[in-house]
């Protein structure tokens, strides 16, 4: 009988892994400022020097263009970086807070410490900021980090694996690349942390995973990302940030992309023209032979979109685009107008080129059918109206918002971005990143003065009154409560 071959990473290689690095770990070594520092300007120099290599790389994944790889994957990634290394000092130091009375007199703070050896599994769409942001935050904390790039991007997989082991400290920050079986290999493993960007159903089984060890996990997940357009706005403005947040953005194959616009019935017409003419003026009369967008990442989403346009209640509601080449992964730029809510490209997250404009006769309407689906990632206003601005922030649940464009607000690094419900759990970016792999350790300090002798027993009538004499009111209560000690 011939021997069972086992794959080249298994359970067995993983659990040996872990545990290295977890001696790592142990040994302190990672939670000191100056390797947090060493490790960040590292990753600042990796960028730096092979900024050609990665745009190579990309290229072949996606067919990038090298402007949009600059902006979207290595800006990203180096701004990152530096705020990191900018701002260390002051995440790392305590946060001193007030004490309560029952503890007088004392101090007490907030200490951030790493939660140890985590891993971040990564995603194909912009493989390498996506790959190096939360790894950034990791290591701003103080952990031993694993990263699992996507295999659905290769070549970008293999150069982080080349690069990280040429420009990290080994001991502490591993590559593991694969497809299926490795990552389950990975999930089969006890982590302090678990960071996740990709689709919900293989959020659930990390999920799911994690929840064998009780290990945390921040899920950077997607959704349906509406945009609701006002008939008051500014139509050449609106449909440009429109197209950059759709086509221009990776060819639509972003969690955070514009996926449906709702408008009104009466301004639909005008800024379905206003879309056409800026989607031909970026990529000219021939959309197929542009080489401003990324292609489509492989046959399988390919084949999934044409799916998509191709049900029969869909197929008759295109009315700009539609064109497609498999040999080359590439659909045109489509609009598609008033398709029904209960098709397919109106329940699952597009993520890529189609873009379908649902209309309704006010504006107010649109709040409604966004509310009706899942909470997504992202939701975007385009109005002058103070009070439709005000209403949209107020009742439309999602995990971030931009008011007048589109995805900017995911460069903004005092802003937290993350998901809510099915479009995911946890957030980071900037500090949030540093606190997404931290824990936030509660410590208090006393001396040994102010021992009162009411804290302890035999508890008499007495010291009720005496206490009740001294404290009156809300301090009465904090006290009573945080003691536990009287009963009326």
């Amino acid at each position: 009988m011939m021997e069972e071959v086992k794959p080249a990473f298994d359970s067995d290689k993983a659990a040996v892994l872990v545990n290295e690095l977890r001696k790592t770990f142990n040994s302190g070594k990672t939670k000191s400022y100056e390797w947090r520092i060493s490790q960040l300007e590292s990753i600042s120099k990796m960028i730096d020097e092979k900024e050609k290599e990665i745009v190579e790389a990309l290229q072949k994944d996606l067919s990038k263009p090298e402007l949009e790889a600059f902006l979207s994957e290595i800006l990203m990634a180096r701004s990152s970086c530096k705020l990191a290394l900018k701002e260390l000092k002051q995440w790392m130091m305590p946060q001193k807070v007030e004490t309560s009375l029952a503890t007088y007199p004392s101090s007490a703070e907030i200490v951030a410490e790493p939660l140890g050896v985590v891993l971040v599994i990564s995603t194909w769409n912009f493989p390498f900021s996506l790959s190096l942001d939360p790894v950034i935050g990791a290591i701003a904390a103080g952990n031993a980090v694993v990263l699992k790039p996507s295999e659905i991007a290769s070549a970008t997989s293999s150069l982080l694996s080349r690069l990280v082991g040429e420009y990290m400290d080994k001991s502490a920050i591993i590559v593991v690349e694969g497809a299926v079986a490795e990552t389950s290999a990975l999930l089969e493993q006890k982590w302090d942390k678990i960071f996740f960007t990709g689709g919900a159903r293989v959020g659930r089984i990390v999920m799911a995973a994690a929840a064998k060890n009780l290990t945390p996990v921040t899920l950077e997940l997607g959704g349906k990302c509406p945009a609701v357009v006002d008939s008051n706005v500014n139509l050449q403005v609106t449909s440009r940030r429109i197209v950059a947040g759709k086509w221009v953005c990776n060819n639509g194959q972003a969690c955070i992309g514009v996926d449906y616009i709702i408008t009104t019935k009466e301004l639909a017409p005008k800024l379905i023209a206003t879309l056409v003419s800026v989607v031909e003026e970026i990529f000219g009369k021939d959309l197929m032979e542009s080489k401003e967008r990324s292609r489509i990442i492989n046959s399988f989403h390919f084949k999934r979109l044409v799916n998509l346009l191709e049900e029969d209640k869909v197929s008759n509601k295109i009315v700009f685009g539609g064109q497609r080449e498999e040999s080359q992964l590439q659909i045109a730029p489509t609009i598609l107008l008033d398709v029904p809510e209960d098709s397919m490209i109106m329940q699952e997250e597009i993520f890529g080129p189609l873009l379908p404009i649902i209309t309704v006769e006010r504006l107010e309407d649109s709040f409604a059918m966004i509310n009706r689906k899942p909470k997504p990632l992202a939701a975007y206003l385009f109005s002058d109206d103070e009070q439709i601005k005000r209403k949209f922030v107020q009742n439309i649940y999602a995990g971030g918002m931009a008011i007048n464009d589109t995805i900017l607000q995911v460069t903004v690094p005092t802003l937290p971005f993350g998901g809510v419900g099915e479009s995911g759990m946890g957030s980071y970016h900037g500090k949030f990143s540093f606190d997404a792999f931290s824990h936030k350790k509660a410590v208090l300090y006393r001396s040994f003065a102010g021992d009162s002798p009411t804290r302890y027993p035999p508890y008499t009538p007495g010291k009720k009154k005496q206490i009740k004499a001294l404290l009156s009111g809300k301090l009465l209560n904090i006290m009573l409560a945080l003691l536990g000690f009287y009963k009326d």
